[in-house]
């Protein structure tokens, strides 16, 4: 199999028939929404703009909406014993229920999805209230997860109807974070096509990469993935998938502790990662840590680059070059107590790739942090 990345041709005669404007938000169900708005909004520099709960008149749930450059994040909790919600996040620990996506027309492109494929979870339907009104519908896609469609042109309120404004910031004002890059799902041994398929299909997405096991591997572990673009590249959906190797990749460490499919991590960009990174790291938030000799030989590698090699050393931030410019990247730890859910903060200077050239220190990286929780 090849070792080099291997980029779809785009068809720029393809009808959209699905167009999107972009993901509207990403909703995760929590053990403790309000305890999670905390560090989102003190560690990772979002403000809190809407809440829904008790107070707002809705009984069973409570939903702390949150806000940084374009980024839109939604932390619900159940507020009943064996509610839906509280049995998601049993099942799975904090993760992401839904990655709402927003398109011009909410009925056609339900319309269009379930005509090719994609199943049904809800109709579609009108939430109104003194702001206008908004319109929604949901299809299921990899595990438990949602897609929902969210037109809301005709609104003006702080997120969606039944919701109450708030403003909550960070103490320490936000941190740079200005829009999501892309959201990484992993799924089990040979469904990655499938899903490939699906979002082929349904959205009418191109593979833009693919990573084969020995493009995406260590001594120890491997994984194969593909990247699955909109034609204006403004979605992006990476799906993983495990591949055999002499001891459990990071891959199935997550399929084992979420307990199946899931969104693995969000990427979300910034202009200045270096500042991003060090105040992310000042308040708190933990990355994964990198070699010194990592860096010896970026200069030869990647060549010149606007920031500081100290800076990036100091930090743990990686680079990559492909033939369109380069790339800085970093990872989270994972942000919840179960090894799945973690932020990959990422800036980008021309190229377009995932940072291939980092594959082989990245999962290393990784892998050091599954052997000291006995993963491994």
């Amino acid at each position: 199999m090849s070792t080099q990345p291997v980029t779809a041709p785009q068809d720029a005669g393809t009808h959209d028939f699905m167009p999107l404007h972009g993901i509207d938000h990403v909703e995760f169900h929590v053990g403790n929404a309000l305890q999670s708005a905390f560090f989102y909004v003190q560690a990772l520099g979002f403000r809190e703009v809407a809440y829904a709960g008790l107070e707002t008149g809705v009984r069973d749930r409570t939903s702390h909406v949150l806000e940084q450059g374009r980024v839109r994040i939604v932390l619900t909790g159940a507020l009943t014993p064996d509610h839906e919600i509280g049995r998601h996040v049993a099942a799975h620990g904090d993760g992401v229920k839904v990655i709402a996506l927003s398109v011009p027309d909410v009925d056609r492109a339900y319309a269009e999805a379930t005509a090719r494929g994609a199943t049904g979870v809800r109709e579609p339907w009108e939430a109104a209230d003194e702001h206008g009104a908004v319109r929604l519908a949901s299809i299921a896609a990899y595990g438990e997860t949602v897609h929902t469609f969210v037109d809301r042109s005709g609104y003006r309120g702080p997120f969606l109807p039944g919701y109450a404004p708030r403003d909550v910031r960070p103490t320490q004002g936000d941190a740079g974070l200005l829009a999501i890059d892309h959201i990484v799902g992993n799924v089990e041994l040979g469904e990655m096509d499938r899903w490939v398929r699906y979002y082929e299909d349904v959205f009418g997405m191109t593979e833009m990469i693919h990573f084969s096991d020995e493009a995406i591997s260590t001594e120890y572990s491997a994984l194969m993935s593909k990247v699955v673009t909109t034609g204006n590249g403004r979605v992006k959906f990476p799906i993983n998938e495990p591949a055999e190797g002499k001891r459990k990749s990071q891959i199935d460490e997550f399929l084992e502790f979420y307990g199946g499919p899931g969104a693995q991590h969000i990427a979300v960009a910034t202009r200045d990662i270096v500042r991003t990174v060090t105040e992310l790291t000042e308040r708190g938030v933990e990355f994964l840590t990198i070699p010194e000799v990592y860096y010896d030989d970026i200069p030869e590698r990647i060549g010149e680059i606007e920031e500081s090699l100290d800076d990036l050393r100091r930090l743990g931030i990686l680079v990559d070059r492909d033939d369109e410019g380069y790339m800085l990247q970093i990872f989270t730890k994972p942000v919840g107590d179960r090894p799945t859910m973690f932020f990959e903060v990422i800036e980008r200077h021309g190229a377009r790739g995932f940072g291939e050239g980092n594959f082989k220190a990245l999962f290393e990286a990784i892998e050091r942090e599954q052997e000291r929780r006995g993963n491994l």
